[in-house]
């Protein structure tokens, strides 16, 4: 069914520019690794997919299958189709950066998300860009009574995705999360595929 599968090597990033109406699948093909998955407006990169704006859209932490992902804008830019995994996702927490890993005690440079994602996008003709808060596609992030947030294992299991569709034109760009300091990725960060669907 796909008609073009762009492999993400561990701890690197990769984007696609894509037409609306457009759907494509995030796949963990070994299991247990995060995607932080971005989408900008072709048309205008300071639009993009804002969890905050989607949050309040939904009335939930994370969307149902069905449901937008909307803009900082207020608009739908991604429609979440499909949920071929263990349903567990995060939109709480930032991309990590290099202050991230300088505060976990990591000496000199440590691939991040956030370099992933400016990276993919300067390859697109965009910089700088925003870094917004991230869909984290797969992340383990319980919420407990208190209000305290946990950091677990990824629960995919080999071939485990999602499927999303386009609203607008965009720039779609997918980070195979480099965190190895811990648990999210059991430590071992892994590959992920974006493949674009046949219509």
């Amino acid at each position: 069914m796909s008609t073009s599968v762009t492999r993400v090597p561990a701890r690197e990033g990769r984007g696609l520019q894509l037409a609306a109406g457009t759907s494509f699948r995030v796949v963990d093909p070994e299991g247990g690794q995060v995607g932080d998955l971005f989408a900008f407006c072709a048309d205008d990169v300071t639009e993009y997919a804002s969890a905050e704006h989607t949050r309040v859209h939904n009335d939930r932490l994370f969307p149902r299958v069905g449901q937008p992902f909307v803009t900082n804008r207020r608009r739908p830019i991604l429609v979440f189709e499909a949920d071929d995994s263990p349903g567990v996702h995060d939109m709480l927490c930032a991309a990590c950066d290099p202050s991230r890993y300088a505060g976990l005690g990591v000496e000199g440079w440590h691939a991040s998300c956030q370099e992933n994602l400016q990276t993919v996008m300067a390859g697109f003709g965009h910089t700088p860009i925003e870094v917004p808060q991230p869909i984290n596609l797969f992340m383990n992030i319980p919420v407990g009574e208190d209000w305290a947030i946990g950091w677990e294992p990824a629960l995919t299991k080999p071939g485990d995705s999602v499927t999303m569709r386009t609203v607008l034109d965009c720039y779609v760009v997918l980070s195979a999360c480099p965190q190895d300091i811990i648990v999210i990725n059991n430590r071992q960060p892994g590959p992920l595929e974006l493949e674009v669907l046949a219509g």
